[in-house]
């Protein structure tokens, strides 16, 4: 079908119009229009896009999330190889790179060679294919020849075009930009802090947890983590030349990059050592996390001469910061109970500058890291931040124990609550067993009434603790039979205050299903897993009363996930919960139901392997607008399954459950002659 060339030109001008607004948003930092002029550029487009699916280009903004979950990464092959680089330890070193690459160019006498000097950040290298402008390919290095196909997750990241802006002098046919997907400081500890609530391992640092969020097989989770990236340099690249590596930077900001802020050119290698100095320090006030220096040629012609050696170009290094160490002493090892029970040691210490800010707190992780760096009670201890941020014990001084030293024992019984604490099998982490554990209870109530759970403004921890206390909120339920009078009688609380958190309280009665689901702290049901679990569902009585089983069969939830939300609405206590929560007003807004009408209602279908004419997202588009479903894994409840090239195992278990298979044409001649409405 057609489509008219005014709802075709529009598209592509709203299209430009969103590209250029996130880039003065994003990469210039000098946004052009209000929030609100630009969300309705954006539901435009999406509507537009929705009324002529044929119309969806992979580059479009709508297109950075929504892509179904992955099943496994491609392979991606480099155009040109991604080298890693050498590295400089100290002055000498850095010294020692300068006069290799005067012997190689035949430099003698004073002459210098001009250097470009930038910020290490430590993320993840990935590489951006870009063709006539348009994103195609983003990449992980791999093993620098070959990585994996991430495309997807890279396109939920704000800082990347899918798009390139014009520049003057044009831009390159073909264009691979290599650069560093890192998160901000401010939100690793922000990531970190929510999965401590969840009770789930924190990330050791930025750079495990950028990897992390980048290989995500669902690109929804990659987006909730608001990674960013920095442009560095050139692969491939076609139709356009530089002559210094300081043009290809300023080059990738005006096509729409961010590149690493305070990069500079240095007129020789003295230069670069006092730059490596100066941000030694300085480094700790930056909003992003560094390991080091790089250090690059700036003239390309220099580069091009100079050349590689093995997997490292010659032309460029890394001068590496060595981490930052303080000795102290452990007075004390305290116990944590988490949201979900999790028992988490914690070494108190004598308090010590380290890396910009003082520490006196460091996290043990669990009993058995305890005993394997045999870190005992009034031992000196090293201690540094993980990735420079988390405080982490990295060895006990033994030749400084006195013998009074003593031996840290897991406790037996929660020290709050008396629960018995138990470790389950194959697992870490010990967990508190209580029930009605307070410390749990007050994690859990403010993990209820967060922003992105029920969002109960007001309601902070002080407020909490002193509700829990004083047994007024013994569970979330009880936080909607509180009265004025109650709230007043907590410390710091007048007669206007009380009434906002009463009013806080009473918005939150309504929030949509899938808030309430992750704000009950079900083990291991994040945000997008509890979006997954209402969408299917639909009602909150339905998740009760469903089956591990048909839990599992959820597209995206695995078996272990299955068994914690099964085994949660099981316990008499969480059903209590459930009942509490109806008697008191809590009616939870429920998904909107899927279209009946349309010729391809109550029919699901299952898109594997590459669509020569379409993309998989326009194919299911196509499906969803005749009122059918469009499914992301294989089960027995599928009708169609469309295969494209190279279609996989789905393929073959569709084979084995006898479900009715399509080609990509015959799925188009389908289409075709269903009725239009």
């Amino acid at each position: 079908m057609r489509s008219p060339a005014n709802v075709k030109a529009r598209i592509e001008e709203l299209r430009r119009l969103i590209h250029y607004h996130n880039y003065r948003y994003y990469v210039l930092d000098s946004p052009e229009v209000s929030d609100a002029e630009y969300d309705r550029l954006f539901r435009e487009l999406a509507e537009r896009e929705k009324k002529h699916p044929e119309l969806v280009t992979p580059d479009s903004p709508t297109q950075r999330v929504g892509a179904p979950p992955l099943e496994q990464f491609g392979t991606v092959r480099h155009r040109t190889p991604m080298l890693s680089l050498s590295n400089a330890f100290s002055e000498e070193e850095l010294l020692a790179f300068d006069q290799r690459i005067k012997r190689m160019l035949e430099i003698s006498g004073g002459e210098r060679v001009e250097y470009v000097v930038e910020h290490k950040i430590d993320g993840l290298a990935v590489s951006l294919a870009y063709e006539r402008g348009a994103l195609t390919v983003g990449a992980t290095r791999g093993d620098g020849l070959a990585g994996e196909d991430v495309t997807q997750n890279l396109k939920t990241i704000k800082t990347i075009a899918l798009r390139l802006q014009p520049v003057p002098g044009g831009l390159p046919s073909v264009l691979e930009v290599r650069g560093e997907v890192f998160l901000s400081k401010e939100e690793f500890e922000r990531i970190n802090r929510e999965r401590e609530k969840d009770g789930e391992p924190l990330f050791a640092n930025p750079r495990n947890a950028a990897a992390g969020s980048v290989r995500q097989l669902d690109s929804k989770v990659t987006a909730k983590r608001r990674l960013d990236m920095f442009a560095h340099s050139i692969g491939a690249c076609e139709g356009r030349t530089f002559a210094a590596h300081a043009e290809r930077l300023e080059f990738f900001k005006a096509c729409g990059f961010k590149t690493i802020p305070h990069w500079t050119v240095c007129t020789d290698v003295r230069a670069v050592w006092d730059y490596c100095l100066e941000w030694q320090e300085k480094r700790h006030d930056l909003p992003y996390q560094i390991d080091g220096v790089v250090v690059k040629v700036n003239p390309v012609e220099l580069e091009e001469a100079l050349g590689y050696v093995a997997r490292s170009p010659r032309w460029a290094t890394a001068f590496k910061y060595p981490p930052e160490q303080a000795v102290t002493r452990i007075r004390e090892i305290q116990i944590n109970i988490g949201r979900t029970g999790a028992v988490t040691p914690t070494a108190i210490m004598d308090p010590v500058r380290l890396a910009g800010t003082t520490v006196s707190r460091a996290t043990l992780h669990n009993e058995d890291q305890i005993r394997q760096k045999d870190i005992r009670i009034g031992d000196h201890v090293i201690i540094q931040k993980a990735g420079e941020i988390i405080p982490e014990v990295v060895e006990s001084l033994k030749e400084k124990r006195t013998g009074k030293e003593r031996v840290f024992e897991m406790p037996k019984t929660c020290p709050l609550c008396g629960a018995p604490v138990v470790r389950p099998e194959g697992e870490a982490v010990a967990r508190c067993t209580g029930a009605t554990c307070p410390a749990q209870l007050k994690e859990l109530l403010w993990h209820f009434g967060s922003r992105r759970a029920m969002d109960i403004e007001h309601l902070g921890p002080a407020l909490i603790s002193q509700l829990v206390d004083s047994g007024k909120a013994r569970d979330p339920a009880d936080l909607y039979r509180l009265t004025k009078s109650a709230i007043i009688a907590m410390e710091r609380m007048a007669d206007k205050s009380a009434q906002n958190v009463l009013d806080a309280i009473a918005a939150s009665k309504t929030r949509p299903l899938a808030r309430l689901i992750f704000a009950l702290g079900i083990r291991h049901v994040g945000e997008h897993i509890a979006e997954l679990l209402a969408d299917h569902f639909r009602s909150l009585e339905g998740l009760e009363n469903a089956s591990q089983e048909e839990i599992s069969a959820v597209a995206g939830i695995g078996p272990v996930i299955a068994e914690s939300v099964a085994s949660y609405f099981q316990q008499p206590q969480a059903r209590k919960l459930l009942a509490k929560l109806r008697k008191v007003g809590v009616r939870p807004e429920l998904p909107a139901a899927p279209a009946a009408a349309g010729p391809l209602a109550g029919k699901t279908f299952l898109f594997t392997g590459g669509l020569s004419s379409m993309t998989r997202p326009q194919a299911e588009a196509l499906v969803k607008q005749h009122g059918g479903h469009a499914a992301s894994t294989v089960s027995k409840n599928t009708d169609f399954v469309v295969a494209g090239e190279a279609a996989g195992s789905k393929l073959d278990k569709a084979r084995k459950l006898g479900i009715t298979i399509l080609s990509e044409q015959e799925f188009q001649e389908m289409i075709s002659h269903l009725p239009r409405e």
